[in-house]
């Protein structure tokens, strides 16, 4: 069995967001890649993803499916994920990432099915997004007919270059009328950051429900919010 180690990060990616309810039923999926290949030159990356369909449950390392960024499958006897193309897409586009997640989480749905894009509201927002949740343009007939799930990862991706956005800083996004999509360092990290979106998503609605302006946090606090944890000049936690 080929990369057990990349296989074992893309498992426990998987399980985490069922067992933190962020998809139910077999909605959603995760991948991992790695990017020095099967002979370290870096110039044949492998993507570990879920196969289509399977339960989590019942999920083991062996399942999974590995492939090439083109797609091209390596090894695995099940049909991988139906939005393996989305992945694949953002693992070219964003060289920085190493995992990419998806859910059907309810409350970034529900933004996601809006429209909407969650404004940063409050510092909890401001400690892990740079900035508002972006939402994407809805997909044209002509985009979904031609190749629909590399098409929903263009459109993040044209989205993220036309605003210069740093995909590290903003590490989801909204697919409109669809669901989001998070990413990270590694598939842990974009698990992670599907949690928070989930729970940014939720403190949003409650806010606004109650009357907070959708105009958001001012810039200077939400900039500083981010900084203290990110980036040469952090304070937040411990040095190494």
């Amino acid at each position: 069995m080929l990369l057990p180690q990349l296989r074992a990060q893309a498992l426990a990616a998987n399980q985490r967001i069922a067992t933190l309810g962020l998809a139910i039923h077999t909605f959603g999926n995760a991948s991992g890649i790695d990017r020095a290949g099967l002979d370290g030159s870096g110039t044949q990356p492998i993507v570990a993803i879920k196969p289509s369909g399977v339960a989590y449950h019942s999920l083991t390392a062996a399942d999974l499916v590995l492939t090439r960024l083109d797609g091209t499958i390596l090894e695995g006897s099940l049909r991988p994920s139906s939005d393996l193309d989305t992945h694949l897409e953002l693992y070219r586009a964003f060289p920085q990432i190493g995992g990419v997640v998806h859910t059907h989480s309810e409350f970034a749905t529900t933004w996601a099915q809006a429209g909407k894009p969650i404004p940063c509201l409050g510092t909890t927002h401001a400690d892990y997004f740079h900035g508002e949740v972006p939402v994407t343009a809805m997909l044209s007939p002509e985009q979904v007919q031609q190749a629909y799930v590399r098409n929903t990862g263009t459109i993040i991706t044209r989205l993220f270059a036309d605003r210069n956005l740093d995909p590290l800083a903003t590490p989801g996004v909204l697919v409109a009328g669809h669901a989001p999509f998070t990413w990270g360092r590694t598939p842990a990290d974009a698990v992670d950051h599907a949690d928070l979106l989930e729970f940014i998503a939720r403190l949003a609605w409650r806010s606004i429900l109650i009357g907070a302006s959708p105009d958001g946090l001012p810039s200077h606090i939400g900039d500083h919010h981010y900084r203290r944890k990110h980036g040469p000049n952090a304070t937040y936690g411990q040095s190494c």
